[in-house]
């Protein structure tokens, strides 16, 4: 894990959570940006990710690995003693959703970008109605064929992610499983999330994930603080998109009027 801290007197810390397949490099821009507006990042590779996925054909990570990550991240953003905010894309934030649920942090907000709740598109083989996914071994490999053009609009973005860390989007059905178990926890309408200020942000074009669940979701909580946005003409991960600039003013914003309600001057 790493740290950027912010120049002069931060305002609060921000732990940052990746979607499957990704690494925390392609997120430098958003990082920068951050970091300039007085806010210390802390953030890592999901295990089975980032260097660690040039060594692997596939991912086959036992998701409690995930979970575990997530909470280390969180007790090192903790650790300044700064207000903490846990910001989570796609399978990233549906980790931070179950996460929170089970752990009392103390966190001063949420945001979710695109959650993994329900899929639009599956792996390869599941999207052939003759093929059931009982009837699969554990080790069967799946490629979850999500491209680039399937995330983001932004051309810029498509450069900034051509490294030496490819992207692997076959899984296993051990794996996939273990993602449907997860999204199933987290829809739960028997467990809330606790009420802590939450902002979860949609696209309108979201190829990957449907956006309609994860609104219901949230309009199922009990929360006193929520806001929901859907940005109309972006694909799934907002924050890579053309309108990136925009999507982080928002979430700026979000958490400044949170720190305000908190009493901090912003």
């Amino acid at each position: 894990m790493w740290k950027w801290e912010a120049e002069g007197q931060p305002k609060a810390v921000i732990a940052i959570i990746h979607s499957a397949y990704e690494h925390h490099r392609s997120y430098a821009w958003l990082i920068e940006k951050f970091r300039n507006a007085g806010f210390h990042i802390v953030m890592g590779d999901l295990p089975g990710h980032g260097e660690q996925a040039k060594y692997s054909r596939y991912h086959d990570e036992d998701f409690t690995k995930y979970y575990s990550y997530v909470k280390q991240l969180i007790k090192i953003g903790l650790s300044y003693n700064l207000p903490i905010f846990v910001l989570g894309n796609g399978l990233g934030a549906t980790i931070a959703m179950k996460v929170l649920r089970k752990n009392k942090f103390e966190c001063a907000g949420v945001i979710l970008a695109s959650p993994w709740l329900h899929l639009k598109l599956l792996p390869g083989k599941l999207s052939h109605a003759l093929t059931s996914l009982s009837a699969l071994t554990s080790n069967v490999k799946m490629n979850h064929d999500i491209t680039p053009q399937m995330m983001t609009r932004n051309y810029e973005v498509y450069a900034e992610l051509q490294d030496d860390v490819p992207q692997n989007t076959v899984v296993t059905v051990k794996w996939y499983k273990d993602l449907q178990l997860l999204m199933k926890q987290v829809k739960d309408t028997e467990t809330k999330f606790p009420d802590i200020p939450v902002l979860l942000m949609t696209g309108g074009r979201d190829q990957v994930t449907d956006a309609n669940t994860a609104k219901l979701w949230l309009l199922q909580q009990s929360l006193s603080h929520f806001q929901y946005k859907e940005w109309a003409d972006c694909q799934h991960s907002l924050y890579f998109e053309m309108e990136r600039e925009e999507v982080y003013l928002y979430t700026r914003d979000f958490m400044s009027n949170v720190l305000r309600s908190l009493g901090y001057i912003v």
